[in-house]
Parts: C-alpha cells; structure tokens; sequence
C-alpha cells in the first residue's frame, strides 16, 4: 500500500491526481478508482495499477 496525498481531485470530471509521500511521482486517479469520496489535500492510501496511459492509482482511501 502507498501512502500519499491528493493533489486535485476535480468531483465534476471525475479525475485527479496524487502525490506520493515517499517519492516525487504523481498518479493519475479516475473515480472508478476511488474506495472513499477524496478532496484536494485529503491522506489517502492507494495501490498502483496499469492504466491505458500508464500507472493510475486505484483503490484509493482515506488513511
């Protein structure tokens, strides 16, 4: 499990994006990918997974 924050997350689109706390990576997240409701600023935890456009964040929850 990852460890990071959410960085925007735009609810009307349905996508954002979040930082990881151990790295300066960031990861696409989709809605589909979301366990919790997030906004921008919320601790989240998150597994890595392949997307169509690379790695996206998935099974994202508030920590």
């Amino acid at each position: 499990m990852n460890k990071g924050t959410v960085k925007f997350f735009n609810v009307s689109k349905g996508f954002g994006f979040i930082k990881d706390a151990d790295s300066d990576n960031e990861y696409f997240v989709h809605a589909s990918g979301l366990v919790d409701q997030v906004k921008d600023d919320d601790e989240v935890t998150f597994e890595l997974a392949e997307g169509r456009k690379g790695i996206n964040a998935v099974n994202v929850k508030l920590a």
